[in-house]
């Protein structure tokens, strides 16, 4: 059987045997007939707050979050939409600041900015990336219960009207994107990211796909976003397979979020009735699939339904060649196995930036085998850790010739869209 899974910007047929497979895929939900007049909708009956344009204030300096080029928001669309509505209210373009959540990641440039808001946007606002380095540009708004200080990126803080944006979807430790990750992580300072990432927080057995609440890795990222909110509205959109807008959730952080998670978990939570020995996996294609280190979030989907002792086959491009280097693949070299990099990590005062990826990664590598197939150097995915693999048919077969004829396999074509779970 053909099996078309994501995988970059134009996606991947794999042959796979007969009757040997389940594709388990998110309950698709259709694009809306007319997004632009459904997201002007929503800004205009929030949940739980007045109208946007009501809370707009002459002279109010306004601070739009957008999300980084790892997301599969559609900024290109909603980021005008947003705007032309603002200036309808009174709002003066000098007075609008659009800024990349960026969290950890890399900046973007003034080209990829461009491509991300429109030109138009790009050239006649002022757009800034999130920097969690430098001190001078966060500022200290509180104190979480294990007595971390929280900071955060200034000028959101100082804003009068802080606007945050952004797209729902399953998330392999927060539980779900969108709502208060768009401050913390987007907007915190590196030393504040480690914190809440930390091993411990991290290893919670609540830290994982679909749970917020008793979730304290998510729980203290609401935290924390309250603390630096002031006059907050969120805009978050939820999309399908071809980045159609489905649903537009917009209103109080936390109750607007509450509904949009509701929404996407009835679409992408799927039972399965056993284990398989072999889960073909993607990371959702582009821009998702960007770089190895985004990829971890397909390894984990597929890691909640494959058998101890069975293999992974993630297929993820990986063409960003921004995305080989950076603290994920320098601790990744600090380890010869992933008992290694475990007993690093958790050990007492250890912190590294990104460590949390490396550390999921490893869980993952003590259930099963990983083998990846992207456009990396064999190399260097060996040298991650991880088993190149430049055929996913002829992987599958050879893994299937060791499993035996009884061997089950399931390919997750939209990977972390994607919840598979155990059904009781």
């Amino acid at each position: 059987m053909k099996v078309h899974i994501a995988y970059g910007k134009t996606g991947l047929d794999v042959e796979l045997p007969d009757g040997r497979v389940t594709v388990i895929r998110p309950t698709r939900v259709e694009g809306l007939l007319d997004e632009r007049s459904a997201f002007l909708h929503a800004l205009a009956n929030p949940t739980a707050l007045p109208p946007l344009a009501k809370m707009v204030r002459p002279g109010d300096a306004i601070c739009i979050v957008h999300s980084d080029i790892t997301r599969a928001t559609p900024n290109e669309r909603i980021i005008p939409w947003l705007l032309e509505a603002l200036e309808r209210a009174g709002s003066k373009r000098e007075n609008i600041t659009l800024l990349n959540g960026l969290g950890t990641h890399r900046p973007q440039s003034s080209e990829e900015l461009g491509k991300m808001l429109t030109p138009q946007v790009a050239a006649n606002y002022r757009c800034l990336n999130h920097d969690s380095r430098n001190p001078s540009a966060l500022t200290k708004v509180g104190v979480t219960r294990r007595g971390h200080e929280v900071w955060i990126n200034r000028r959101f803080v100082e804003a009068d009207l802080q606007i945050v944006t952004g797209f729902i979807e399953p998330h392999f430790f927060a539980g779900f994107s969108g709502g208060p990750k768009g401050v913390m992580p987007g907007l915190a300072g590196e030393e504040t990211v480690m914190r809440n990432h930390d091993a411990q927080m991290i290893g919670h057995p609540n830290a994982t796909w679909g749970v917020t609440f008793g979730n304290p890795l998510w729980e203290e990222m609401l935290k924390c976003a309250r603390m630096a909110a002031g006059r907050l509205f969120l805009i978050n959109v939820t999309l399908n397979d071809t980045r159609q807008i489905t649903r537009v959730f917009a209103g109080d952080l936390f109750e607007a979020h509450r509904a949009g998670c509701a929404f996407v978990k009835e679409t992408a939570m799927q039972p399965v009735r056993a284990e398989f020995d072999i889960v073909v996996t993607t990371n959702s294609g582009y821009p998702l699939d960007l770089n190895l280190y985004q990829s971890v979030k397909g390894m984990s989907a597929a890691a909640r339904i494959v058998k101890k002792g069975g293999a992974i086959i993630v297929a993820a491009e990986c063409g960003d060649p921004m995305g080989r280097s950076g603290p994920y693949f320098d601790l990744l070299a600090r380890g010869k196995s992933a008992d290694e990099l475990l007993d690093l990590i958790c050990a007492p005062g250890f912190s590294f930036p990104e460590q949390w990826q490396a550390q999921i990664q490893a869980l993952i590598q003590k259930k099963a085998a990983v083998f990846v197939h992207s456009s990396l150097p064999a190399e260097f995915v060996r040298n991650a850790h991880l088993i190149p693999c430049s055929d996913i048919a002829a992987t599958v077969n050879d893994l299937m010739s060791r499993c035996g004829d009884n061997a089950r396999i399931a390919v997750l074509p939209e990977g972390p869209m994607t919840i598979p779970y155990l059904a009781n």
